[in-house]
């Protein structure tokens, strides 16, 4: 069946293949068949020179395309292992992006416990003993805490 297909599609399976592929990495994303499809084009490619050749039998191009798949699925994963990156590294992190601003106690700190609002968002802190409407600095965030110095 597989000798019958390739045969009959010629070297323009493995790039119709390559394309399915690569469609599909768009519908399901992952950056995994991207490099799959890859190797299907270049083993249509390389089937395209090779093709009147007697060993460029269909049983060589599969194992010349699963060779080629594993191998780009390497190159593309060492090529992406870099580009974790951010723009926005404490994105995810609403504590820690608020060190450095300063508001005003909402609640006085007492025993070491109290509240501030920054924007629309009400938040405990922590810190030395403050009255209400003291200005405070953020200084560190643990969890949903934050804590603060006087400003």
């Amino acid at each position: 069946m597989i000798e019958r297909i390739i045969l009959e599609l010629g070297p323009w399976g493995w790039w119709a293949l390559g394309l399915v592929l690569l469609a599909a990495e768009v519908v399901a994303p992952g950056m995994f068949l991207v490099w799959i499809g890859i190797a299907a084009i270049l083993t249509g490619a390389v089937s395209l020179l090779l093709w009147e050749a007697s060993f460029w039998v269909w049983q060589v191009q599969l194992v010349f395309f699963a060779l080629l798949a594993v191998v780009a699925v390497f190159v593309g994963r060492r090529l992406l292992a870099g580009s974790d990156a951010s723009d926005e590294p404490l994105l995810n992190q609403r504590g820690a992006r608020l060190i450095g601003r300063t508001a005003v106690l909402e609640k006085p700190i007492t025993e070491g416990r109290g509240r501030i609002r920054l924007d629309d968002t009400t938040w405990t802190v922590s810190g030395p003993d403050l009255p209400a409407g003291a200005r405070v600095k953020v200084t560190g965030s643990s969890g949903g805490r934050l804590t603060v110095e006087s400003a």
